[in-house]
């Protein structure tokens, strides 16, 4: 795909995409496909995928306690536990506000260790990483960004995303469906959006704007981006998805070159 080539122009060292169809098939790649990127929060799609198989063989329940009082696995999920962004500090009642929370999924991780007895990281190793062939990855430190990928493998993510194999896909469309909706809250470099809407681990384009994604991305696209200058986006009326990763951190940059990137993908989907 020509569009996937723009990213030659991103101020930044390195930078890999890929656009995957909903059959899983690549539609197209460009840059180095086994380089190792850190994923920074690209990472919270992977170990809410770990926790939705953790739902789904009954370790744990989506709406069991977990975290500050009155919250559940599901708040954590959706960034609705209330809890700060990087301390252990309740700023809200669960289900009130969208307080985007580095913290929320590490108690989560934790939430599910203890449920399996088996550490975090290496229960999304077995649960999610080995079963779709993602050899390269690996969860050094925190299940809310410390995630190292490279783009072949998360190529596998986004083909499991549009026809899931390890979850029911009842679970993923709950998952990529707008949890406690019309709840306010920030997202992280876009500023406060009065209808913050969230699934279970990915953020709903929904009509947010400023986005992140394109003009012409489906309300109904789903996905994450990382500050560490990555983004995975499914937009299920394209029939496809797209992976960026790059060694830059977020910033300008991004914001500048990220939408009309994914309106060119989009744009030559459409013609494709």
């Amino acid at each position: 795909m020509e569009s996937l080539r723009t990213i030659e122009n991103w101020p930044v060292t390195t930078a890999a995409a890929a656009v995957v169809r909903a059959d899983g098939t690549v539609a197209g790649t460009h840059g180095p496909d086994g380089h190792r990127f850190a994923l920074a929060s690209v990472t919270k799609p992977l170990a809410a995928y770990a926790a939705l198989v953790a739902v789904e063989e009954g370790a744990i329940e989506l709406d069991e306690p977990a975290g500050p009082e009155g919250s559940t696995v599901r708040h954590l999920l959706a960034h609705t536990s209330g809890l700060a962004f990087d301390e252990h500090r309740a700023m809200a009642g669960p289900g009130t506000r969208r307080i985007y929370s580095n913290t929320g999924f590490e108690v989560l991780g934790d939430h599910i260790a203890k449920a399996t007895d088996i550490p975090f990281a290496e229960y999304l190793r077995q649960a999610v990483l080995v079963p779709l062939g993602m050899a390269a990855t690996e969860l050094p430190g925190s299940p809310a960004k410390d995630g190292v990928s490279t783009l072949a493998d998360l190529v596998r993510f986004a083909a499991e995303l549009q026809a899931p194999r390890l979850l029911d896909p009842r679970t993923v469309a709950e998952a990529t469906s707008v949890a406690f909706p019309g709840v306010s809250g920030v997202l992280p470099g876009y500023g406060n959006q009065k209808s913050n809407d969230w699934g279970l681990g990915f953020e709903i384009r929904d009509g947010k704007s400023p986005h992140w994604t394109g003009a012409s991305s489906s309300p109904r696209t789903f996905g994450h981006f990382g500050q560490a200058g990555t983004f995975l986006w499914v937009d299920p009326d394209a029939g496809a998805a797209c992976v960026a990763l790059a060694d830059r951190a977020f910033g300008p940059w991004a914001v500048e070159a990220w939408p009309p990137f994914t309106d060119a993908v989009l744009a030559e989907l459409r013609t494709s």
